[in-house]
């Protein structure tokens, strides 16, 4: 059996509990995983890790807004179209007001999210994009033991588009290929004949991405090989009702729902 496992954003700035936006229970579900991995190991296929990559200055980060008396936002604030429009919140650079109102306005218009605003995170470069280390130590042996590459996908580093999922940003750049469909993504685990999904956070961008790739599959038939890892992601706290609501609609379309322990054993019992 061709199996597959995709993780979302398994950063230190998630996973550790010091990290810029540490999700809780995250260290324990990297811990789960990275064990599943070592267990599993001659059983998987592939690993594609996606990785969250910003800038500093960012169309979702303090920096990018600022009210009448020139504050920047706090972390978690919400910027609708119609603050921006009535410059409750204006652009930090004046110059980018007008491209910033129409990306709020196109966010709504696509009912994925609305702006928010989060601390600075997985900036590129820094300790907090980074693998966090249990989990890198595990994918390390996994492939030096089958002499195989992991296959890591960057996304976010795009600074006037939210990019949640790892196939596409939340409004795609027509002149930023790295913000359209991750074809070549979609592809590959189309192809494969079962793919476990974990990694942070399930409210968000585990959500997203999940989402994603079952609409580019273009066949909710495809839909039911998809295999989310339950004890090995979690939700940014208080947006626990986006993670709930991911698993109803993706479980309705054929998602299947595990723990890494029983999609262990599922996993060897399916190997010849």
């Amino acid at each position: 059996m061709n199996v597959h496992l995709l993780i979302i954003d398994p950063q230190n700035d998630f996973c550790d509990p010091q990290g810029a936006l540490f999700v809780k229970g995250a260290d324990a579900d990297m811990q789960r995983l990275a064990d599943m991995v070592d267990r599993l190991g001659d059983s998987i296929e592939d690993i594609h890790v996606t990785l969250d990559s910003h800038h500093l200055n960012d169309i979702a980060h303090p920096n990018w807004w600022k009210d009448a008396s020139g504050n920047h936002p706090a972390p978690f604030t919400i910027i609708t179209a119609a603050d921006v429009d009535a410059q409750v919140w204006t652009t930090t650079v004046p110059g980018l007001y007008r491209r910033s109102l129409e990306y709020v306005q196109k966010l709504e218009q696509n009912k994925r999210y609305p702006l928010c605003i989060w601390p600075p995170h997985c900036l590129i470069g820094s300790v907090g994009a980074a693998v966090t280390p249990v989990l890198m130590d595990s994918l390390s042996r996994w492939a030096e033991k089958h002499f195989r590459t992991v296959d890591f996908v960057t996304k976010g580093s795009n600074v006037f588009t939210e990019h949640y999922s790892a196939v596409k940003a939340d409004v795609p750049d027509a002149n930023d290929p790295s913000t359209q469909i991750n074809t070549r993504l979609i592809q590959t685990l189309k192809d494969a004949d079962m793919v476990a999904i974990a990694g942070e956070a399930s409210s968000h961008c585990v959500a997203n991405t999940v989402t994603d790739i079952a609409d580019a599959f273009g066949d909710d038939s495809f839909v039911s090989k998809l295999v989310f890892l339950q004890d090995a992601s979690s939700p940014v706290t208080t947006f626990e009702s986006y993670a709930d609501k991911f698993v109803q609609e993706m479980t309705a379309r054929g998602m299947q729902v595990s723990s890494t322990a029983d999609f262990l054993t599922r996993a060897l019992a399916a190997t010849p």
